[in-house]
C-alpha cells in the first residue's frame, strides 16, 4: 500500500484500521529499523515537521521514543504537559484562567504543526473509563491533522504496535497460529488503565495468533472490546479464549504478557479502588515466575513496563533468557517512526 493512504489519518485504536493498513506501519518500522542500524540518514524522512505531545499522565518510554523519534526523523517534537499550558477540557468543565476547551486547542496546535498525541487516563479522567477517550474523538473533531493515542483509558495503540514488532523479530513476520496469553498479573498498586491488555489481545487477534486471556473473575475488560477481538481473531485465522486461572492461561504459550489492570467498570461510572484492593489482595498468587514459565512451550515473556518487581514478576523471570522487555521497549522508538512516517509524509 503506498503512504498517501494513511497520510493524514488519526490513530487512536488498531480498531480503527484494517490488517494491511497495520501491516504498513509494520513494515515501514521494519525497514527505518534496518536503515538506522545500517548507519543510514533518516533526517530526510519528515524534515522540519512538528509533533506537539500532550501528556496529561507521566511518561518514561512513549515521551522519549516519541521526541527521539522526530529527531531522527528530521522533525521536532514539543513536550506540552498541563500547568505548562492551559489543560484542554471537555465543553462544560471548563475553568476560567486555568483551562481551554479542547475544540479550541486543537484549532490552534493545527495551525502550528503536523500531528498532536495524547496520553490520558486514571485520576486525569477521574477514573471514568471511556472520559480519555472522548477527549481523543474531541480533539479528532476539531483538529485537522493526525490525532496519535499516547495511551487513553482503553487503548495503547503505539505499545502494541511495539509488541507486534518485537515478536516478529522473534518468531517471524507470520504470527498465525502462534499462542499468545494476556494475562492479569498482582501488583501492588491498582491504578492501572485496561488500554495495555485491550490494545495487547486486539492486536495479536489482528495478526491471526491464537489469543488467551487470563484473569481472575471479576476483573473483566471492556465487552465491547472481547467482542471485537473475537470477530477479530476468527477473521484473521485464530481463535480467543477467556480463562481464570493463571497456570491454565500459561499452558503450552509461545508469548506471555501478564500485566496488570484495575477494576475498572466500563459503563462510565467511577472505578471503586478500595473493591480494586480488595480483589487485588485476595490474588496475590498471579504473580510470573519460573514454574510458570515452565509451563509455556519456551515462551517470551513480554511486559510494557514499568513492571512491578516482585510482584507482577520475579527478578529471574524479568531479567532470564526468554524476557524481550527491553528489546520490545526500544521498539517503541521504530513502531512510532514508522506510524509517524506514514501518518505524516
Amino acid at each position: 500500500m503506498s503512504n498517501t493512504q494513511l497520510n493524514g489519518e488519526d490513530f487512536i485504536s488498531w480498531l480503527d484500521f484494517e490488517r494491511d493498513e497495520i501491516d504498513a506501519i509494520l513494515e515501514a518500522a521494519h525497514d527505518l529499523k534496518r536503515r538506522q542500524i545500517r548507519g543510514e540518514k533518516q533526517t530526510n524522512v519528515l524534515p522540519a515537521k512538528s509533533l506537539f505531545m500532550l501528556f496529561y499522565n507521566t511518561s518514561l518510554r512513549t515521551r522519549n521514543s516519541f521526541e527521539a523519534g522526530m529527531t531522527q526523523l528530521g522533525g521536532h517534537a514539543h513536550f506540552l504537559q498541563p500547568g505548562a499550558v492551559y489543560t484542554p477540557a471537555l465543553e462544560g468543565e471548563e475553568e476560567a484562567y486555568s483551562t481551554e476547551r479542547v475544540s479550541d486547542v486543537a484549532r490552534v496546535l493545527s495551525e502550528m504543526g503536523d500531528a498532536i498525541s495524547i496520553r490520558i487516563y486514571g485520576d486525569k479522567t477521574d477514573w471514568q473509563y471511556g472520559k480519555g477517550y472522548k477527549i481523543l474523538q474531541e480533539f479528532a473533531s476539531w483538529g485537522s491533522v493526525p490525532i496519535i493515542n499516547m495511551e487513553d483509558d482503553g487503548y495503547h495503540p503505539c505499545q502494541a504496535l511495539a509488541d507486534v514488532m518485537t515478536m516478529q523479530e522473534k518468531m517471524g513476520k507470520d504470527l498465525s497460529g502462534k499462542k499468545f496469553t494476556m494475562s492479569w498479573a498482582y501488583s501492588g498498586s491498582v491504578e492501572k488503565p485496561l488500554s495495555v491488555p485491550q490494545s495487547a489481545v486486539i492486536s495479536a487477534a489482528t495478526m491471526g495468533m491464537d489469543v488467551t486471556l487470563a484473569h481472575p473473575e471479576g476483573l473483566d475488560l471492556d465487552s465491547d472490546v472481547l467482542d471485537a477481538t473475537e470477530k477479530r481473531a476468527k477473521k484473521h485465522g485464530g481463535d480467543f479464549e477467556i480463562v481464570h486461572d493463571m497456570e491454565e492461561g500459561f499452558a503450552d504459550a509461545d508469548v506471555v504478557y501478564p500485566k496488570s489492570w484495575t477494576l475498572q467498570p466500563t459503563d462510565g461510572s467511577t472505578a471503586d479502588l478500595d473493591k480494586a484492593r480488595e480483589v487485588f489482595e485476595d490474588n496475590k498468587d498471579w504473580i510470573t515466575t519460573r514454574d510458570k514459565m515452565a509451563l509455556t512451550n519456551d515462551a517470551y515473556y513480554m511486559h510494557c513496563l514499568p513492571a512491578d518487581r516482585g510482584m507482577e514478576v520475579t527478578d529471574e523471570v524479568i531479567d532470564g533468557p526468554n524476557s524481550v522487555v527491553f528489546q520490545e521497549a526500544g521498539n517503541r522508538l521504530h513502531a512510532q517512526k514508522g506510524l509517524l512516517s506514514l501518518l505524516l509524509s
